[in-house]
């Protein structure tokens, strides 16, 4: 067999006494100055450690080129789930039985299967040895007064790795006891760079060295510039994001410049009244809107244009209408609400653009912004949601510009096959509802609402009579759902999203129908309209 010599004094990894690696690379390099070879198996077993440790001493000896190394695989017998625990319980199941019978009486075998789980094995095998027998009573009785567990010593060997007789083996093979399996082990050699003692290569520079000078000495560990760096682990964009992303580059291509919407609050006068919405109306009640307590109250309106939506509401003012014929209350539009929609941003611009001292212009405006309701949640309903909307304002409009803009725009989503069907909005006249056919649902799918500005929203903010506004909305979160095969929209938006999806979501992209869809650069960013609250 080949010897170990084993290292004396400092040096060796770390050159710490007792530390097991450094004892290990001790012995080895020790081993290897003195025979020239090492055989890893035959060292675990003189050192009494682990094989695995001796390994990954090998290991990094390996990385220095300190030694070489060559695997040796050896047939091997190993014990099975089964045969482990008779050796952790330092009984084969026949001894355990032979335990189980008390010197000089009997047991019941009913009672011995109880106490002896390994009963059910291990009592055919005793009775096969004549360890045991049945008396007249049929119970169990001792026969011999001692037993040598021959199958545990068999065990034992075969755990260890001595040596096992064929017919030992032959038969724990046939009890399942033992399974063929392998073994390896590396015979080592010396390497290239063999040293009898090894001084790790220092991976850092640090203050020390320069204290102390010892860096003009020190050996660094070579530097990889060809390793991968450490994942930075940096954000995904949320679906909804990727979706919005791809509606706003199909506007922006479309012409329309975006409109700011960054203010959640707003003043039920620019969410409701603004857009000739009553006040009795259902939707302002707290149980479908969010008020807020503090500020409850918007402190700037302007005073001429309130007073003109006022006398709208009561009685149709200058604009042709008759109002709705009921007291208008000034308290009731100050209420500050979390908007419920993004067209308390277009009532807004509108008034904007009706102010401008150049006079009226056309435009194209859109948003892309978060909206509130107070809903109860479900698969499809959150308290908070995202709103997609658009209008035109122009002269001579008609509902035909309407339905052609609507469908220029789903064209662009791949969408084609819709279905116009009337409607009623407070403040659009004629209003439509929007279908789409779902191929997959294999149904007609709402997708969207649209309508022309009544004149009685319009009017009061001083647009001419001749100006025309078309509008549109959508959700942003059903073309969401339907892009990425989402069913409930509380997996989408909200505390119970995975995120691992968010990280693994493909991009979004629609393909236009009739070509492809050219991504947009950037649009003219919009001011914020001087009406605030």
């Amino acid at each position: 067999g080949m010897s170990v010599v084993q290292a004396g004094g400092a040096g060796g990894a770390g050159g710490a006494a007792g530390d097991a690696a450094a004892r290990i690379e001790s012995a080895v390099l020790a081993t290897l100055d003195a025979s020239g070879a090492v055989e890893t198996g035959a060292l675990a077993v003189e050192l009494g450690v682990d094989h695995q440790a001796v390994v990954g001493v090998i290991k990094s000896l390996l990385t220095d080129e300190f030694v070489v190394a060559e695997a040796v695989t050896t047939p091997v017998l190993a014990l099975t789930d089964e045969a482990a625990a008779y050796v952790a319980a330092g009984a084969s199941p026949e001894a355990q039985v032979w335990a189980a019978v008390p010197a000089g009486g009997a047991i019941a075998k009913g009672d011995l299967m109880k106490a002896v789980p390994a009963a059910k094995v291990g009592l055919g095998k005793a009775l096969a040895k004549k360890w045991v027998g049945m008396n007249a009573e049929k119970a169990v009785e001792r026969k011999a007064e001692t037993i040598v567990d021959d199958v545990l010593a068999a065990l034992v060997a075969v755990r260890d790795g001595a040596g096992v007789s064929d017919g030992d083996v032959k038969d724990l093979k046939k009890r399942k006891l033992v399974a063929a399996g392998k073994k390896t082990t590396y015979a080592v050699t010396k390497g290239p760079q063999f040293k009898a003692t090894r001084v790790k290569a220092a991976a850092a520079l640090t203050k020390e060295m320069l204290d102390d000078k010892s860096y003009l000495t020190t050996t660094f560990k070579e530097v990889n510039f060809a390793s991968l760096g450490k994942d930075a682990g940096g954000g995904h964009l949320h679906p909804l994001l990727k979706v919005r992303a791809e509606l706003r580059a199909i506007l922006l291509e479309m012409g329309f410049s975006e409109m700011p919407t960054a203010k959640f609050v707003e003043s039920s006068f620019w969410n409701f009244d603004s857009l000739f919405q009553p006040q009795s109306h259902p939707a302002r009640d707290a149980h479908d809107t969010f008020f807020i307590k503090h500020p409850a109250a918007c402190l700037r309106i302007p005073d001429d244009y309130m007073a003109t939506v006022k006398r709208t509401h009561e009685d149709g003012g200058d604009t042709g209408s008759i109002g709705y014929g009921v007291e208008w209350k000034e308290s009731e539009a100050r209420k500050n609400i979390l908007r419920t929609h993004t067209t308390a941003v277009s009532s807004q611009m509108l008034y904007k653009l009706a102010q401008d001292p150049e006079g009226f212009k056309p435009v194209k405006y859109f948003s892309i912004d978060r909206v509130f309701r107070n809903e109860a949640m479900d698969a499809t309903h959150l308290a908070e949601f995202h709103q997609v909307e658009g209008f035109i304002a122009d002269r001579d409009l008609s509902l035909g510009d309407l339905i052609g803009v609507i469908r220029e725009f789903f064209r662009r989503l791949g969408i084609t096959n819709l279905r116009f069907k009337p409607a009623f909005n407070p403040y659009t006249e004629p209003s439509m509802e929007v279908f789409g056919y779902h191929p997959q649902l294999k149904k007609w799918t709402e997708i969207g609402n649209s309508g022309i500005f009544r004149p009685e929203m319009l009017r009061p903010m001083g647009l001419p009579d001749d100006v025309t506004v078309i509008a549109w909305g959508l959700s942003l979160e059903r073309p969401t759902m339907i892009k990425y095969g989402i069913n409930n929209i509380r997996e989408l938006f909200g505390h119970k999203i995975d995120l691992r999806s968010t990280a693994s979501n493909p991009i979004a992209r629609f393909d236009a129908v009739g070509g492809g869809l050219a991504k947009a650069g950037k649009g003219a960013p919009v001011g914020a309209p001087d009406v605030p609250c």
